[in-house]
């Protein structure tokens, strides 16, 4: 009865419910996504990629400054006061963050705007990114409400809203860029990367004005005089957001530096610069997307688990914090191991299938043993911030930023791309290791090596081989099928068994994850 009871209590989980919602909306637009860079690289092609991608350093300050910051204060408060005083101060909480939020991505974007040639021609050393810029310059308000209704819905944990706007975003993005190619190519204009900043755009707005119908016809249990804005509300998320936002400029500012380094690097090494932007559009635009696939599920933990986290310190449940944080440490290192698995094994054929590119191929590959320091530093880094710790954090990451930039410049002119993935996983696995050091000085981590790294490693190296043999002696003879659909059988497969064999070699009465 008690099991039973418990197993209740867990379906019936805010927690849960929201992450799975999370989840599934960043599967969907991971998926599209997946059709959609395939889409793009065939119209704009390597280079073309590598041009638009250029943007986002820019587009990813800006972010840092009146975004991200922002939306996290706000899912943090909110899930405080909600929690505390019923929905007194939510709606109050959200209207500050807005008003900050839009104000400081407006300046931002008319920044941007008048200042996109001197940016593109100096900073980003390409000046085919100036009408890029303008473009993602309009962009910045729409993203700054959207964000910041989502992290309100974070916050009261409801994140089906903030799900749809994330799918509608992706959805309207895809299809406005299809269009916009299909009427391009009906009168014979020339394709460029625009065409997808423009979609950028357009899928912003498309959110924007689903996230705002969604708050006007969320119920709101404040009274009229509590929704207005009060200063009270915006000195608290600046007190939160000004710390993370100097953490996250400086992260972005170095990222920046990082991305535009690579090209440069990479010229050093002795390619042209056509070339350069080619390998480093395959690199970002086609083969991280692969690693990042299962990360939707990761990422949606981490969303979650920062007002969780956050809840359960200002009631000073320390054990539900170990648990939650020993749990998703162990999901981590069996998602990891398996995709890592996964992407080994079958990388080389997603880059040639899928986007016609060995390199693609043989870059998944090497980034395969990602997985695992990936999935994992995202997750405790995000209970390390509701925990309070953000100076940590931005402290971790700077160090395995700095890591990666000495790769780039040291080993990226001798080595080529190779020498920077070595720097990635060198980085990343740092980064696991610095965040796992800090949790556990916090917060008890429970860990098997046996059960959570030997067994999931034999569980992905028996579901592989079973699906190997699956697909060799029945699919090639009964069932011939498209390459591209082949492939994805087998990872189906491939995922499928992991979690038979995981099941049935786990205790008896207990979950794999307890």
């Amino acid at each position: 009865m008690e099991k039973s009871n418990s197993l209740s209590n867990l379906l019936k989980s805010p927690f849960l419910h929201a992450t799975f919602y999370l989840t599934a909306a960043g599967f969907l637009c991971r998926l599209l996504g997946f059709f959609y860079r395939i889409f793009l690289s065939n119209t704009i092609g390597a280079e073309g990629m590598g041009i638009y991608e250029l943007i986002f350093p820019i587009y990813g300050l800006c972010h840092a400054i009146s975004v991200s910051p922002i939306q996290t204060a706000i899912s943090k408060f909110t899930a405080e006061e909600s929690r505390g005083n019923g929905c007194i101060n939510t709606r109050r909480t959200l209207h500050a963050g807005l008003f900050l939020s839009f104000f400081l991505s407006s300046f931002l974007a008319l920044l941007v705007w008048n200042g996109s040639k001197q940016i593109a021609g100096r900073f980003l050393f390409e000046e085919r990114c100036t009408p890029l810029l303008k473009i993602m310059a309009i962009s910045l308000p729409l993203s700054a409400i959207h964000s910041c209704i989502s992290g309100y819905y974070y916050g009261i944990k409801k994140a089906g809203i903030p799900s749809l706007s994330q799918l509608t975003e992706q959805i309207v993005r895809v299809f406005s860029v299809y269009l916009l190619v299909h009427v391009a190519q009906t009168n014979q204009l020339q394709i460029t990367p625009i065409f997808a900043v423009y979609g950028l755009l357009f899928g912003e707005a498309a959110s924007v004005l689903f996230s705002t119908l969604s708050i006007c016809l969320t119920k709101n249990c404040d009274s009229k005089k509590a929704t207005a804005f009060w200063p009270m509300q915006l000195k608290n998320i600046l007190s939160l957001a000004i710390p993370l936002s100097l953490n996250r400029l400086m992260l972005t500012f170095f990222q920046s530096i990082e991305s535009i380094s690579i090209p440069t690097s990479l010229r050093l090494y002795g390619m042209s610069a056509s070339a350069a932007l080619e390998t480093y559009g395959i690199f970002t635009g086609m083969s991280m997307h692969f690693i990042l696939f299962p990360a939707a599920i990761t990422n949606s933990l981490a969303v979650m688990l920062l007002p969780a986290v956050s809840e359960a310190k200002s009631q000073k449940n320390h054990s539900k914090i170990s648990h939650m944080a020993s749990t998703n440490l162990r999901f981590c290192l069996a998602i990891g191991i398996l995709f890592a698995g996964i992407f080994l094994v079958y990388g080389s054929d997603m880059g040639r299938i899928v986007f016609h590119n060995q390199l693609a191929g043989d870059y998944i590959a090497t980034l395969s043993w990602l997985c695992p320091f990936l999935y994992i530093s995202t997750t405790m880094g995000s209970i390390l911030n509701g925990l309070g710790k953000t100076k940590t954090t931005f402290f971790h990451n700077m160090i395995s930023l700095c890591l990666r930039i000495l790769f780039i410049l040291i080993l990226v002119p001798k080595m080529g791309m190779y020498g920077y993935l070595l720097g990635v996983l060198a980085s990343q696995l740092l980064l696991m290791l610095l965040h796992l050091y800090s949790c556990q000085k916090t917060i008890t981590l429970i860990f098997s090596v046996f059960s959570d790294i030997i067994k999931p490693a034999f569980c992905t190296a028996s579901a592989l081989l079973v699906t190997k043999f699956i697909s060799i002696r029945i699919l090639h003879l009964y069932f011939p099928l498209s390459p591209l659909f082949e492939l994805g059988i087998n990872c189906m497969l491939s995922t499928f068994f992991f979690f038979v064999i995981l099941y049935l070699t786990k205790p008896d009465g207990k979950s794999f994850l307890s």
